[in-house]
């Protein structure tokens, strides 16, 4: 990579004389003395190996080199000037910032994380843009780290090894089917091994931890359909398909209708940490530090989608 030998304040100093016409004017725009500004013009123009002005008696005057250079040294000094904007807005850090989601986390914790992070600054800015994306949990942990997000809020562990994974929230899952197929194909350990299991695909952290729960007793999956997301899985289960192992928080308003309904075969209480990850050793900015303050008052949404609702 090239090294840049020029730098901010030396185009400063070339834009203050193209306007005033001369180093002496420019001075006390600029807070120099005429002397320093003088020298660093013709640094400038050293290191460009360019003459940038024809000098006539006192006056300044650009020369075509110094037309050319002058929308480019502003529009840099315009760069500048908004990233230091950037630094001294709280609000604009706060939309510039890249939040990613799991699935679970997506659909019941983001919401309201998102309404107490951002507040009526969405509405009350003259502009506004914010991404989230949205991902099982390894892909997820992927985008953290390879730096295309600034923070994960995953359901499942991560495997990245570059990543710090801090833990948030205790949730459970649960294994449901319809109550006909709950009383057949959930009456048992052994009928939980014939059973049509509903799966998450691989990488999703609600697969990961329902394999690591359910294999030590029923073996592995002689039946099964995998589907992409939990809206999926719920519908299917809902459809009669098989049995499906899901956070309760994805299941709830079906449980409290009695359109789903638990197992009777023993299995153990399911639960995992949903966490945090961040690039290891790196610092989190003001915003990044609030949105992290904020996780632990988090509640989840206790419902799942309406009827309709997207299903990705």
């Amino acid at each position: 990579m090239d090294v840049l030998h020029l730098t901010l304040r030396q185009l400063q100093i070339f834009v203050a004389v193209a306007r005033s016409g001369s180093t002496t004017a420019a001075a006390e725009t600029i807070a120099l003395s005429q002397s320093a500004t003088s020298a660093a013009l013709q640094e400038l123009e050293r290191l460009l190996a360019l003459r940038l002005f024809d000098r006539v008696g006192k006056r300044l005057l650009l020369n075509d080199n110094g037309r050319a250079l002058l929308p480019r040294a502003e529009a840099l000094l315009a760069g500048a000037a908004d990233v230091e904007r950037l630094a001294r807005d709280a609000d604009a850090q706060r939309g510039a910032l890249r939040i990613g989601a799991s699935l679970t986390v997506a659909d019941h914790a983001l919401p309201p994380l998102l309404a107490a992070f951002l507040g009526e600054r969405p509405r009350t800015a003259p502009h506004w843009a914010t991404e989230v994306a949205v991902g099982n949990t390894a892909q997820i942990c992927a985008q953290v780290a390879a730096f295309e997000l600034d923070i994960g809020l995953i359901e499942g562990p991560s495997h990245e090894p570059t990543l710090v994974a801090q833990p948030w929230l205790e949730d459970e899952l649960v294994v449901v089917g319809t109550p006909a197929v709950a009383a057949t194909q959930g009456a048992s350990l052994a009928a939980l091994r014939e059973a049509v299991w509903l799966l998450r695909e691989a990488g999703s952290g609600t697969r990961e931890v329902s394999d690591q729960a359910l294999a030590p007793l029923i073996g592995p999956y002689r039946r099964r359909i995998t589907l992409g997301s939990n809206e999926a899985l719920r519908q299917a289960a809902l459809a009669g398909l098989g049995l499906a192992c899901l956070s309760r928080h994805v299941v709830a308003d079906a449980l409290a209708r009695g359109q789903l309904q638990t197992v009777a075969a023993p299995l153990p209480r399911i639960s995992r940490q949903w966490h945090w990850v961040c690039p290891a050793g790196r610092l989190p900015t003001p915003a990044l530090a609030a949105l992290i303050a904020l996780l632990p008052s988090v509640t989840p949404v206790q419902t799942g989608m309406a009827e309709g609702a997207d299903r990705r």
